[in-house]
């Protein structure tokens, strides 16, 4: 097909030059007039090459014979298609045996006649390919960089052992699209099981795997290095002792990879798939990473479990392990700590037992978690205890644990409540310093004590405290608690201990256990916690008559004594409903115990109590000193400061006397009838 003119030669110039190929198709039709192939009417020098002619001018030769790659790939029908429609068709078609894409592009110019143009975009295309590929890569790499961020958010949140492993389980899995997770931690010379997902071991037997032995995970240690396999055959041709076991396995690719932190190897963390898998190298990396991170929490998991345990258990030893048996009392005692690591808790309980009838109930709180708070709380605890012991009233035990507070640590500052229970007086007397009142259920109700309010322990050096007392009916259920139970900045404190009243009066029975387990489970304090709990209750059942028939208390032998002593008579005269002689009585108490303490030496005994008389019902009150001396009304001064004690007395009594003590002594007493 020569050019018959410059005009045609320049034409074919141009078409060799805007395409790698080029050529004319002639449509040819059967007898049905349908378009069953092509013959070339032209075809440029690189068309003729890629059709293995040796000219240009293949005349009367067949599309499908020329190349038949047309016909089972589908282009034989377009161009037919192309010369029917007359609508152009563009594609890119790869050609199998060299690689190569081609960009094609079919047009009919004239009836029956389809132009077709091919060139090479292989460089194109790989280009694109490439861009593509750096573009998954990078939102591969972005989505690691996603997932690696959350696995650290998940792993810094945690803060128990359980807590890692159950992030790792939740966040490794999704981030290396694994089906199964195997955490192993060091325990001296062994690797031992302490998560898996995916993987169930037989029995509840404990795996374990010798550091020194053949396993991989071992080698894996051994090396601190990770290793990956993504088949089968792959992991048996380094350890083809592990057949049966592989073989037995519904799992077919593996990363083991060892758990180092500061340097120190704490485990390993085996990820498996139920497929092959190919590792990437950002793969790798990734779980590198995230088992580095995994190894750091646990590491900080681990140390602060051991510090936790070592708090507990000081904490325990801090607190009393054997509390007295008590006759006509039962009681229970609860310590739910709330701690942070090696934060230690200041709340204690306490039950010292006085004397047969005596006993005296402790709870307070130091302020703040660490060990300084827990040796102040125990230094307090035992110092209550024995200045109990040595005899005190419960305002002298507070006092004197105050002033030896503010001398040990003049920042330590605790609440207490010290209880003293009489329980054949029926009686209890109470000193509140600075801590939530006891709950007391009776036949009436549930109500908190109404005590009077006294500063916290460790305020002030020489704090002067006061003391309740209380009558109890018959059958009492107490409560004494912290303010770990009832109060937090989400939970007002008056609320708290509303909620609380409800509770312990809804428990059934006087078993101060139940009480104790019903109160800690109900759910109407602040949840979840953020302070120590510690409760103690106790009952008590009492024979005889409802309202009791008097109360003694002793007092130091020191003119401080006749505050108490006024204020212990006042609160029993207005718990019986004596109104009418409560000024007088107290009065007269006063004189009496200031004339004891100037005469004698050593504690004085006041006994306050009420009977019944010829004349009707009196009160009675008692005082005991350790002088023989006998009291007498003396005439009296104007111009001596003292001297009216007795004269006071005779004054205003309806009776008085005295008597002397067998064991040494004396006692002087006055009655006050009772309109």
């Amino acid at each position: 097909m020569a050019a018959r003119d410059p005009e045609e030669a320049l034409l074919r110039a141009a078409l060799d030059a805007a395409f790698d190929g080029f050529a004319l198709l002639a449509a040819v039709r059967d007898r049905r007039g349908r378009v069953v192939d092509f013959e070339f009417m032209y075809i440029n020098e690189v068309g003729a090459k890629l059709g293995g002619f040796t000219s240009t001018e293949p005349s009367g030769a067949g599309l499908s014979a020329a190349w038949p790659s047309t016909v089972h790939t589908g282009l034989l029908g377009r161009y037919t298609a192309v010369a029917e429609s007359g609508e152009t068709f563009l594609t890119e078609h790869v050609d199998q045996p060299t690689g190569s894409v081609w960009e094609i592009k079919a047009t009919r110019v004239a009836p029956d006649v389809v132009a077709l143009s091919f060139r090479d975009v292989t460089p194109r295309v790989r280009q694109q390919e490439q861009i593509a590929d750096s573009e998954a890569q990078a939102r591969r790499a972005a989505g690691r960089m996603a997932a690696l961020q959350a696995v650290t958010a998940a792993l810094a949140g945690a803060v128990g052992v359980a807590d890692v492993l159950a992030a790792m389980q939740r966040e490794v899995l999704a981030l290396a699209a694994a089906d199964g997770l195997i955490v192993l931690l060091l325990e001296e010379d062994r690797l031992v099981v302490r998560h898996n997902t995916g993987f169930q071991p037989p029995g509840d037997a404990r795996i374990e795997f010798a550091t020194e032995g053949p396993a991989a995970v071992a080698r894996a240690v051994r090396d601190r290095t990770p290793l990956f396999f993504g088949s089968r055959e792959g992991f048996l041709v380094d350890f083809p002792g592990h057949r049966a076991s592989v073989e037995a396995s519904d799992k077919y690719a593996w990363s083991m990879l060892p758990l180092v932190s500061a340097d120190r190897v704490i485990g390993a963390m085996i990820v498996s798939y139920l497929r092959p898998h190919e590792f990437s190298g950002g793969e790798r990396d990734a779980q590198v990473i995230v088992s580095d991170l995994c190894a750091q929490a646990l590491e900080r998991a681990l140390l602060f479990e051991r510090q936790k345990s070592i708090a507990a258990d000081l904490q325990r030893a801090l607190l009393p392990t054997v509390l007295p048996t008590l006759r006509g009392a039962r009681y229970a005692a609860r310590y739910l700590p709330w701690t942070h690591g090696a934060d230690v808790g200041g709340d204690w309980y306490d039950l010292i037992e006085l004397d047969d009838d005596s006993v005296a109930v402790v709870i307070g709180d130091v302020a703040g978690h660490s060990t300084s708070a827990a040796a102040t709380m125990g230094q307090i605890r035992n110092s209550i205890r024995a200045y109990a012991l040595e005899g005190h009233s419960p305002t002298g035990v507070i006092e004197r644990v105050n002033r030896l507070v503010t001398r040990l640590d003049p920042a330590a500052l605790a609440t207490c409540c010290y209880l003293e229970l009489h329980r054949r007086e029926g009686t209890a007397t109470a000193v509140l310093a600075g801590h939530p009142p006891p709950i007391l259920r009776g036949p009436t109700g549930t109500a908190p004590l109404t005590l009077r309010i006294n500063l916290p322990l460790g305020t002030i050096p020489h704090a002067v405290y006061a003391d309740t007392t209380v009558l109890l009916p018959p059958e009492a259920t107490l409560l004494l608690y912290t303010d770990g139970l009832v109060e937090d900045r989400r939970y007002p404190f008056d609320v708290g201990v509303a909620d609380l009243c409800r509770v312990v009066a809804g428990v059934p029975g006087d078993d101060p256990d139940a009480l104790a387990d019903r109160v800690l489970s109900a759910e109407v304090w602040p949840q979840p916690r953020s302070d120590d709990v510690a409760l103690l209750a106790i009952t008590t059942r009492r024979t005889g008559a409802d309202r009791p028939a008097s109360a003694v208390r002793r007092f130091a032998g020191n003119a401080s004594s006749v505050s108490p002593a006024r204020r212990f008579a006042g609160d029993l005269i207005t718990a019986w409903g004596y109104p009418g002689v409560l000024d007088t009585a107290q009065l007269l108490l006063g004189e009496v115990v200031t004339n004891a303490v100037q005469h004698t030496v050593g504690d004085v005994r006041v006994r306050v109590g009420h009977l019944r008389a010829a004349d009707g019902e009196r009160l009675r009150v008692e005082v005991t000193d350790t002088s023989d001396r006998a009291p007498g009304v003396r005439p009296i001064d104007l111009d001596a400061e003292n001297g009216r004690g007795l004269f006071i007395v005779h004054s205003l009594a309806d009776d008085w006397g005295h008597r002397q003590v067998e064991t040494g002594g004396k006692t002087v007493w006055f009655e006050l009838r009772i309109t």
